[in-house]
């Protein structure tokens, strides 16, 4: 059974959720599969298909309530015969129910990549439970909790867990100038983050936790690969904790492989997270992981498994979990060896089959 499908990505930046539509949009095409991408144009997401052959489509999306783009969308799939069409952020998502307006055959995903309430403002409660949504999938069983405690029906909700490439940074070995480029000792245990700077990632948490663990052990610096709209706030904070020299934010950055492959230790100091695909990242580069017990995380690390989870805004539990780490090279090597292991059920491929079946099941008569 042919199925052809258009994802809707509104976004211009690339962050975790722009991965996963790569990777679905990749995994799709390698496969033989009519796929393609409605995206904005000139946005990172249309650099990429751009520089990769993937069919994509330009649609210049300004708003939520952008009805030419929605009917531009919408002409494109009757011309190409689209099937599905699946929105993968909040904005896609408002602009895919215009799409279905005007095209209203089609059969209608939106993935939730987020575990925060939709209980905000009236449009929003509708955007999720409007009938023409088929079916709503979630990065992780705590996403799905969520929306069914706001009111969406259990029956239209899917768990397809985010995947990565865990092979993706296998040809990247250890470098001996890593830590000095960084500016930090080359004996020093080398703490990192790859996440936005963002509200829910907890920088505050991150950064006390780091002062917390610096005056316990001398020898520990940390590095956070990221940026956004918190980054003044957290380089205010970094001055007052005064970390100079022993927690260097290394920005946004393309080549994280590298960062990951030369980090002795993760951490996710997250608040809120629907799952934690730097996490799995992490964990398929062999590293421990230190994480905090908020959204989707546990649904990845165990504690003392593949890794140690901790409560979230507790910087001294973060430290302690860290400390206790930085002391302990045997248990570092034993989690990150685990993690290695488990990360293999969230391989992208098993994502990707997902999400087929999911389509299939759409498209047979009695869906």
């Amino acid at each position: 059974m042919s199925i052809r499908v258009l994802h809707i990505d509104a976004e211009y930046g690339w962050r975790g959720g722009q991965q996963q539509v790569v990777y679905l949009h990749e995994g799709l095409h390698d496969r033989g599969w009519p796929t393609t991408l409605a995206c904005q144009p000139k946005s990172d997401l249309w650099n990429y298909c751009r520089g990769h052959e993937l069919p994509c489509a330009a649609v210049r999306m300004r708003n939520e309530v952008d009805l030419l783009a929605a009917y531009r969308i919408a002409r494109h799939c009757r011309r190409m015969g689209v099937q599905v069409i699946h929105a993968h952020a909040a904005h896609a998502h408002a602009i895919a129910l215009w799409v279905k307006w005007f095209h209203p055959s089609l059969r209608f995903i939106s993935t939730r990549r987020v575990d925060f309430s939709i209980r905000h403002t009236i449009f929003s409660r509708l955007k999720y439970t409007h009938k023409s949504v088929d079916r709503i999938v979630c990065i992780s069983d705590l996403v799905r909790r969520v929306l069914v405690a706001d009111g969406v029906s259990p029956h239209r909700l899917t768990t397809i867990h985010s995947g990565v490439d865990t092979g993706k940074h296998a040809h990247i070995g250890k470098m001996g100038t890593f830590k000095a480029e960084l500016g930090i000792p080359t004996d020093h245990l080398l703490v990192g983050t790859i996440a936005a700077v963002v509200g829910h990632k907890d920088y505050p948490n991150l950064l006390r936790a780091a002062r917390h663990v610096i005056d316990g052990n001398d020898k520990v610096s940390f590095c956070a690969v990221g940026d956004g709209d918190q980054w003044d706030a957290a380089q205010q904070l970094h001055r007052e904790l005064d970390l100079a020299g022993r927690f260097v934010f290394a920005g946004y950055r393309r080549d994280v492989g590298r960062f990951l492959k030369n980090f002795d230790l993760f951490v996710l100091a997250s608040r809120e997270e629907g799952l934690g695909t730097s996490l799995l990242d992490a964990q398929a580069a062999g590293l421990p992981v230190v994480a905090t017990r908020a959204g989707g995380i546990p649904e990845v690390v165990t504690d003392g498994r593949n890794g140690r989870l901790v409560p979230a805004r507790d910087a001294r539990a973060l430290a302690d979990a860290v400390l206790q780490l930085a002391a302990d090279t045997a248990f570092r090597q034993r989690l990150g060896d685990q993690a290695r292991q488990d990360v293999a059920r969230f391989a992208v491929e098993n994502t990707v089959d997902a999400y087929l079946k999911l389509y299939s099941e759409l498209l047979t008569p009695h869906a």
